[in-house]
């Protein structure tokens, strides 16, 4: 019908030009950012290894150990080149570890990656997701290093930093004999005990002072005396290293709650400790024994998780530290310029900016706060005064670096006050040449503050973020969830050499200086690159004078033959007046004033929105987007014609139908449809005056359909011709209809002579007989106006039907929808308005009266299978309570017995929450007439409980598979084969497979009450204790999985033990099945639990399922899918083809690496993810695999799948052809000789064929 309506000819136009709108750019991803104003960098976190950043921290931040590694050369240690060779000797993780401090060190990041070191581990996917106890992997690390060190120079490494003993001696009471005996201890940390006890130095003198007794029952036998006596033990600190580890045993066991907790009692420890009265005495200095902390490795969280993070004090005095005071202690001093020298005279912006920050006596400004201080003193703006000239303000800012500081974002700056502070690690990396921009970053080799006191300082390094802290923040962690958990001491008579301080690249090995220089080197040129990208933009210029306007629109002209859009690339941090010096430069030719639009590509052509004003804001402040269209012209006029601007004059291009004068046969006169461009800000009714057309109906698509069919079209109210097509919702595409008032009915027969609801210039109203009363008429109507009563309606249908009088005290009119079905009465005393009619609706005459305006007509059924089930109507006060209610209903529907409880069906047709409130009147919990509440079995758990039915989920094997009788988890799945598979209650839960669905193998086995604050673990040991399970043994809720119910199949993995229901949100409606595994698990957050299983040769059948974890951290993709499965089954990718099963279609997709999609628009490929369309994989999908090699039959399907497709389309052509038959009933144009008075009261509609299901890609 519509042709080529919205395919408009744009000669002078390319077709890029035409697809309006911001573009998406193909960005690279953002380079990593560089380093902030502290210089450090951070490490980043893997998933769960803050544990493994803040120890590796802590090692960095010690000279002595990380200048011994960089110490061992390739020579001793290999090389990483060499790591996949067999015959080679490759030390990985020393290798890693020097890259690793290499990059802390010198590389130009905010956060470095531990990717490389934690591969040189081992570690799967599953150990970086998941938080190991730091004081465990100190231990492990070491005794790794000491492996890895074996025959090199470095052998010793740790025990020469780290390495103690304690000595253990007895001493009789009755001779005085220490004995000879003495028991050494070495140790690399010190275990600390905190319970009961105050601090550290308390905890060292129970340890290494007090002495244990042996007396009474427990005597100690003495060599000297030889005989059993009394004796005192101690323990001292023989031997100490340079570097004390103490590890604080935070984390206890409540042997009464039989629980683990964690010690958040203060717990005090000092910033220097003197070690000499828990140690043996010797001749050596004093100094020798005193300790400086320069290491809080802090927890926080409790015991079962939580977060790490480390205070570092840095003795290189590698950082930049600048604590930030709060700017609400003092307000900042403003003072006019006019005490400043010439400062109203200069001409000079730095010396205006420099006496400006001077007054702000080091402290941080905003960049816009600069502005406005410069604006208050010179009484002129930075744009007007210094722009021309310098540029941006910021720009200025960034290009003077030895005497501004700009913060990472940039949006403060403070000013230097030594320019000779010791040079950034990469300033000797750095190339003279011009600047590029950085996104407000400013020069790596420029980041120096101002440290405010002499000395080192500590920072607070939290994985990727690093932070100034004072000295006096340390004494925070002495209590709370968030306390220290490992400290770290080192002498103090250790001295660092000065070539050491704030030098980076001392004793850095030259491999690895020139290694991170290339890296930084590739950084800047990504970062360019990118700043490029991301701030430029492409505009499309549209030159006023190759334009003209017509049919409300602007269009080429067709008498110009040259260029009408040029295009124009400009950075968006350029300000509005840039641009329009730029579009002067461009158009050389221009005279007049020259103003710039926005501008809009419709379907009706060019239209001219609002003007670019503020020269001074940016590009990106006006939200200006690359591939915008602007407009250039002189602001009146185009070709002597001013043209409408403006967002409410936008064109709309409608398409007009309308009856014609000539013949097409039987098919009656066809109609007329013409294309119209209207302004939005017009008025409906000027349609009329457009086609010369007198006043008469205007009717509306509303589907789309190009169908003819007056059921797709409504009436626009005669009201409403006043308000504009904006207003009225009228948009591009639109489809009106013209109707006048005389060929009404004409226009009714042509489209079919179906009824219109919505039709208020009717006079009448149909009622329909369905009292299954004798009557000559089956349909009568009744002439109404909207102001007409229900009530006078119903008789005078009652008297031109000819029907019994008895029936006047003993009916009520029922609307019929457009489905036929039967909606609820309403109260009589409505007029049609009130009951929200529309003139010419089909009501059916029923028996039964009709509410009053006090009463609610409701539904009810019972159970939730509501296709099977019976719909129940009932008339109750409003005002009665939820328990009134259930009692009536259950009356009516004959039931007994008081587990039962009340639920609103929600508008998918399904039993939603419970009306848990008993004595809460219907119309307190918005009951409304028409409402369909559910009867269902069971008493409502307490308020903030859950009742959760559990299912028993055990797949099942191919026939003739047999699994080993030894198999526990096997052997209890024979055992719950003899449970009842349905829930008490028959239908309560919902869960009979419908016709045509495939078989899950699950068991109800009862319903567990539980806290919606409870945990998954929780809920796991409860279901394990259901009577049904009770025979059963797990050796813990690891040996479980829980899964939530969707569409009578697991659906969703809960596989976070920790992590409460609420979360998942698991409500009262939340169905739970629980599988049996053979060992514990515990999967990561970027693992995807997978089915797979094999196809027998030759044969279409599988062998059994197969759990195959997948780590999906890295991409999802089908070839890493397909890499993955070939491994897992030791096969080659090029020998295996994979499918995914969709279960509720009986059907297998292939999944193959070239199934990426292409974007028909762009011609670009979209990033691949199996977890997108059009496979949606999530956990418990199963995964078909065929092996070449042995099978080349590529057809997944089994006779199983053939038999489940076949029912399914009878079920399709049944459920079809039954409503098509109460289609075909309820029609208003059935033969009238249809005499039959056996018409039974339509059903309500219940709930849809299949489920609404939204498929959400796994964002974990």
């Amino acid at each position: 019908m519509f042709g080529d309506l919205f395919e408009e000819d744009f000669p002078y136009i390319s077709e890029n030009h035409i697809e309006k709108g911001p573009k998406s750019k193909c960005v690279d991803p953002e380079p990593p950012l560089p380093r902030g104003v502290t210089n450090l960098s951070g490490i980043q976190n893997q998933g769960g290894t803050c544990y493994l950043n803040s120890l590796l921290q802590t090692l960095h931040f010690t000279p002595e150990f990380r200048e011994a590694l960089f110490a061992l050369d390739p020579q001793e240690l290999g090389s990483l080149e060499d790591k996949d060779d067999p015959d080679a000797k490759v030390r990985i993780i020393p290798l890693q570890l020097q890259r690793l401090f290499a990059q802390l060190l010198l590389s130009d990041q905010q956060a470095v990656s531990t990717t490389d070191l934690t591969d040189s581990f081992g570690w799967n996917n599953s150990e970086e997701m998941r938080q190991h106890d730091v004081q465990e992997l100190n231990r492990i690390l070491f005794s790794a290093l000491e492996s890895s060190l074996v025959g090199t120079s470095g052998h010793d490494l740790i025990n020469r930093l780290y390495h103690g003993t304690i000595v253990n001696h007895v001493m009789c009471k009755e001779c005085e004999n220490i004995s000879e005996r003495q028991w050494q201890e070495d140790f690399l940390d010190l275990t600390v005990a905190v319970k009961n006890l105050s601090g550290l130095e308390e905890a060292l003198w129970s340890m290494y002072v007090e002495e244990e007794f042996f007396d009474a029952e427990n005597l100690y036998h003495c060599g000297t005396c030889d005989k059993l006596v009394s004796a005192a033990k101690s323990a001292q600190l023989r031997k100490l290293p340079p570097f004390l580890t103490i590890s604080l045993l935070r984390f206890n066991f409540d042997f009464a709650k039989c629980e683990r907790y964690k010690e958040t009692g203060s717990y005090t420890f000092p910033l220097q400790i003197d070690l000499k009265p828990f140690c043996e005495q010797s001749e050596l200095d004093d100094a020798e024994y005193v300790y400086d902390l320069f290491s809080v490795i802090i927890h926080k969280g409790g015991c079962y998780g939580g977060h790490y993070h480390v205070y570092i004090k840095d003795v290189d005095q590698l950082g930049n530290w600048h604590f930030e005071e709060d700017e609400s202690e003092s307000e900042p001093k403003v003072r006019s310029l006019k005490d400043l020298p010439s400062a109203q005279e200069t001409d000079d912006p730095l010396t205006v900016l420099r006496n400006l920050l001077s007054q702000e006596e080091n402290k941080w400004i905003a960049v816009d706060q600069l502005g406005q201080k410069l604006l208050g003193s010179l009484e002129i703006s930075w744009n007007k005064k210094y722009r021309k000239q310098h540029g941006p303000l910021l720009k200025f800012l960034q290009n003077h670096p030895e005497v501004f500081l700009l913060s990472s974002d940039p949006s403060k700056v403070c000013l230097r006050r030594d320019a000779s502070l010791p040079r950034s690690p990469l300033a000797e990396f750095e190339q003279p040449g011009p600047t590029a921009p950085s996104r407000g970053k400013e020069p790596a080799g420029d980041r120096r503050l101002e440290v405010g006191a002499e000395g080192p300082h500590w920072f607070d390094l939290n994985d990727s973020q690093v932070e100034p802290i004072q000295e006096a923040d340390i004494e925070k962690q002495f209590q709370g969830k968030e306390s220290a958990y490992m400290l770290f001491y080192r002498k103090a008579q250790l001295r660092r050499p000065p070539e050491a301080q704030s030098n980076p690249r001392y004793k850095v090995p030259s491999h690895l200086l020139r290694e991170v220089h290339e890296a930084n080197s590739e950084l800047q040129r990504k970062r360019a690159d990118y700043d490029f990208v991301v701030n430029h933009l492409e505009l499309h210029l549209h030159l006023g004078p190759g334009y003209e306007f017509y049919d409300g629109a602007l269009h080429p002209s067709s008498s110009r033959t040259e260029e009408c859009v040029v295009d124009l690339t400009i950075d968006k941090r350029r300000t509005v007046g840039d641009l329009r010096q730029d579009v002067l430069q461009l158009l050389e030719f221009w005279e007049g004033d020259l103003v710039l639009s926005f501008a809009k590509l419709v379907p009706a052509g060019l239209h001219v929105c609002q003007a670019l004003e503020g020269d001074e804001l940016t590009l990106h402040e006006i939200e200006m987007t690359d591939g915008e269209d602007i407009f250039v012209w002189n602001g009146m006029e185009v070709g002597g014609v001013k043209i409408p601007t403006g967002d409410d004059a936008v064109p709309i291009l409608l398409n007009i139908l309308q009856l014609t004068n000539s013949s097409d046969g039987e098919r009656g006169q066809p109609f007329l449809e013409t294309p119209h461009v209207f302004p939005a800000n017009a008025k409906v009714g000027t349609i009329f005056t457009a086609f010369a057309f007198s006043p008469g109906i205007l009717l509306v698509n509303i589907t789309g359909s190009r169908v003819l069919e007056l059921e797709n079209w409504i009436v626009i109210p005669k009201e409403n011709l006043e308000k504009t097509f904006k207003e009225q919702g009228l948009q591009d595409g639109s489809s009106v209809w013209i109707v006048s008032s005389s060929s009404y009915d004409q226009s009714l027969m042509m489209a079919g002579g179906r009824r219109m609801n919505s039709l208020s210039n009717f006079n009448w109203m149909q009622v329909k007989n369905l009292c299954q009363a004798d009557s000559e008429e089956e349909q009568v109507k009744v002439s109404a106006t909207i102001e007409t009563m229900l009530l006078d309606i119903r008789i005078k249908a009652i008297k031109e039907l000819g029907l019994q009088e008895e029936l006047v005290n003993n009916s009520c009119l029922r609307l019929i929808d457009r489905n036929g079905q039967l909606l609820s009465p309403v109260p009589e005393t409505y007029t049609v308005a009130e009951a929200e009619m529309e003139m010419g609706s089909l009501l059916g005459l029923c028996r039964g009266k009709a509410p009053t305006s006090s009463q609610l007509f409701l539904f009810f059924t019972v159970g939730s299978d509501f296709e099977s089930g019976l719909m129940l109507e009932i008339m109750v006060e409003a005002t009665i309570s939820v328990s009134e209610c259930l009692k009536l209903m259950l009356e009516k529907a004959g039931l007994q017995g008081d587990s039962w409880h009340l639920r609103k069906m929600d508008w998918c047709f399904e039993a939603g929450e419970p009306l848990s409130e008993e004595n809460a009147s219907l119309s307190e919990l918005m009951i409304l007439s028409g409402d369909t509440l559910v009867l269902s079995e069971g008493k409502l758990p307490p308020k903030g409980f859950l009742k959760v039915p559990i299912w028993w989920y055990h797949p099942s094997a191919p026939s003739g598979w047999q699994e080993s009788p030894q198999d526990q988890v096997n052997h209890v799945t024979h055992q719950v084969g003899a449970l009842r598979t349905t829930p008490e209650g028959g239908d309560l839960h919902g869960d009979v497979l419908e016709v045509g669905q495939p078989e899950t193998p699950l068991t109800f086995v009862g319903d567990v009450e539980i806290s919606e604050e409870a945990s998954v673990a929780e809920l796991k040991r409860q279901a394990m204790i259901l009577p049904s399970l009770l025979e059963l043994s797990f050796p813990s809720a690891d040996f479980l999985r829980a899964w939530t119910m969707e569409s009578k199949r697991p659906g969703r993995l809960l596989r976070n033990n920790q992590q409460q229901l609420k979360e998942y949100k698991v409500g009262g409606r939340t169905q739970i099945c629980i599988e049996p595994l053979q060992k514990g698990e515990n999967l990561g957050p970027k693992d995807m639990l997978l089915r797979t299983q094999m196809g027998i040769p030759g044969e279409r059948a599988y062998y059994p399922t197969v759990d195959f974890v997948w780590d999906i951290i890295n991409e999802c993709t089908a070839s890493s899918l397909r890499q993955a499965v070939a491994a897992h089954y030791c096969l080659s990718v090029d020998n295996i083809e994979i499918a995914k099963y969709f279960p509720e279609k009986f059907e297998w997709m292939p999944i193959s690496s070239w199934d990426q999609q292409v974007s028909k628009r762009k011609k670009k490929k979209r990033p691949e993810n199996l977890q997108m369309a059009p496979y949606y994989l999530k956990d418990g999908d199963i995964i078909g695999v065929k092996n070449l090699l042995v099978d080349d039959n590529r057809d997944f399907s089994t006779p199983r799948d053939d038999i489940g497709r076949e029912n399914q389309i009878k079920l399709f052509v049944g459920k079809r052809r039954r409503r098509q038959a109460v289609q075909l009933q309820c029609s208003d144009h059935l033969e009238s000789s249809t005499t039959e008075t056996e018409a039974q009261l339509p059903e309500k509609p219940h709930r849809p064929e299949a489920g609404l299901s939204i498929n959400v890609g796994v964002f974990r």
